[in-house]
């Protein structure tokens, strides 16, 4: 039966409250939260919106705001986010003894300064800079941060550079070319530092990334750079650096145009160092002038730092570098924000002297292995078609086409792999798009919530934004049995969804998950003794 009226959940409670016209208890609609302890704490109802007149006990606040977060979804269970959500306790308790600790005071906590500063030399020599005493870095409180940075640094180039012609820097203006699948953060930068964005239509072809051929179409003189994606968001795809930059190196020896290339490596470069080494992307390619990622993603830290590396301090103009004299110290700053915390930093060298080389490329490569895992336990169901690539065989892997029979491919090696994030980007499988095409994909989220899990379903970038896919970021907390679990609840979705008579009733199916294991141990239904029709039923 159909509602004849629409429902409002705060009026309910309103009206369902023990004197309703008395107003000691308020749902949100007026602007007051009722602590679910407040006989225990004898504590009045807060306000939401405005600061209370007297404050509360700090045990009856900490666990008012704690139970509310639990509304919160489980990190864990969050396969949308790039963002790491664990570290060892050791390095909690860093933070915790740092998190008081301003970075800006350069003065005041020299030591916190010396850390940061190693820790850009490590990425530089990580990220093969010429001489990583040449370079030049800084943290950022991420790779939104880092990337108006390098954006920044490379319009101030091109800028001094048309001055220097005696050229305008106005009429037509700036441009920066990027795979239409850029990240918003790329966006902003053009938009915020009016710089003209020119978006490249990616396709199937291209892999859902930027084709670096269709790419130079959009090249002129006043293009200040390309951003080139050390792995997609949508798909996880790295975008082709080296062949990017060899069309650039054509491309300026026939007009004089020098047009330097900023990597985004948000989630890439703390995978493609230790995953796939071989792998020509960084600063040995010598177009590369700049270089961000997160250190909160791949980086394993938490949230809160970023980094930007330049090869050389000549890609950091001087005017883009402030003076400080602050604090009885001479200081120099080239980050837009100007406090901030120092404990994320310090976190991020404890993951390079605890894991090292060895560690971070133990983990990636657990990462790479659990998502081709996924990949081909989602592709041999027949429901879905995975449309990330780190699973398939490189073109030198000696595949033999239309064949299973593989000549010398060893499933262990990386580089046996298309490289990429270790990411899972699927959709349902043509087959059961026209078997079932009153199901909607967008269900496979909710119903998939609904078991704790966390998976996007989104649009592609523009020119394929028809096309609708899941996306599962494979962080280090998901093993190999939480992929078992998350296979099978999702099966378990798309085939409740084709065989009910109406979609709605796959809700029926919430109830019951399935597994591999599930058989082990479980008596078969009818096992036990018959119900008497009592609660507390015969076994």
């Amino acid at each position: 039966m159909a509602l004849s009226k629409h429902l409002n959940p705060d009026n309910l409670i309103k009206a369902a409250q023990d004197h309703p016209n008395k107003r000691h208890l308020k749902s949100s609609t007026g602007h007051q939260q009722t602590h679910p302890y407040g006989g225990r704490y004898g504590l009045e109802p807060i306000p939401k919106y405005h600061i209370p007149s007297t404050g509360t006990d700090a045990e009856a606040t900490y666990q008012l705001i704690h139970d509310e977060l639990n509304l919160d979804g489980t990190p864990a269970l969050n396969l949308a986010s790039f963002v790491h959500t664990w570290m060892p306790k050791q390095a909690d308790q860093l933070m915790m003894e740092n998190i008081s600790k301003n970075l800006i005071d350069q003065d005041e906590y020299p030591m916190t300064q010396v850390i940061h500063t190693r820790c850009v030399s490590i990425l530089a020599s990580l990220w093969h800079a010429p001489s990583a005493s040449q370079a030049i870095g800084t943290a950022t409180t991420g790779s939104s941060e880092a990337i108006q940075l390098g954006g920044l640094a490379m319009k101030r180039i091109w800028q001094e550079k048309r001055k220097a012609a005696g050229k305008s820097i106005h009429e037509p203006g700036p441009n920066i070319v990027m795979g239409a699948n850029a990240q918003v953060a790329l966006e902003k930068f053009a938009r915020y530092f009016d710089v003209e964005c020119r978006l490249v239509p990616i396709s199937k072809e291209s892999h859902y990334r930027l084709d670096p051929k269709k790419a130079m179409e959009y090249v002129d003189e006043n293009t200040i750079g390309i951003y080139v994606i050390l792995g997609s968001t949508y798909t996880g795809h790295y975008e082709p650096v080296k062949e990017m930059a060899a069309l650039l190196d054509e491309y300026e020896a026939q007009t004089g145009n020098s047009v330097p290339i900023h990597v985004d490596g948000a989630s890439g470069a703390f995978i493609a160092p230790f995953a796939t080494p071989k792998l020509e992307w960084d600063f040995r390619i010598p177009r590369v002038v700049s270089i961000n990622t997160s250190g909160h993603k791949f980086g394993l830290s938490y949230v809160g730092v970023g980094w930007v590396v330049w090869r050389d301090k000549k890609f950091l103009p001087k005017d883009l570098i402030f003076e400080l004299h602050y604090l009885g110290s001479v200081e120099y700053s080239f980050s837009l924000n100007f406090s901030r915390p120092a404990h994320p930093i310090i976190a991020q060298y404890f993951n390079f002297i605890h894991l090292g080389f060895e560690g971070y490329r133990n983990v990636a490569l657990a990462d790479m292995k659990n998502a081709r895992l996924l990949s081909r336990a989602l592709e041999k169901s027949g429901l879905f078609e995975v449309l990330s690539d780190i699973h398939r065989p490189a073109e030198s892997a000696g595949v033999i086409s239309g064949a299973k029979k593989v000549i010398g491919f060893d499933e262990e090696d990386i580089e046996s792999y298309v490289p990429g994030l270790p990411v899972v980007a699927f959709r349902f499988s043509e087959t059961y798009r026209n078997q079932y095409p009153e199901v909607q994909q967008k269900w496979v989220q909710t119903l998939l919530r609904a078991k704790g899990w966390i998976v996007p379903n989104y649009e592609l970038a523009p020119d394929l934004e028809n096309i609708e896919i899941l996306r599962v970021v494979v962080r280090e907390n998901l093993s190999a049995e939480m992929i078992d679990r998350l296979v099978a609840d999702l099966l378990e979705v798309a085939q409740s969804l084709a065989k009910q008579d109406s979609p709605v009733h796959a809700l029926n199916n919430l109830e019951h998950r399935s597994t591999t294991e599930g058989h082990h141990g479980k008596l078969e239904e009818g096992s036990g003794s018959q119900s008497n029709g009592t609660y507390a039923k015969q076994c």
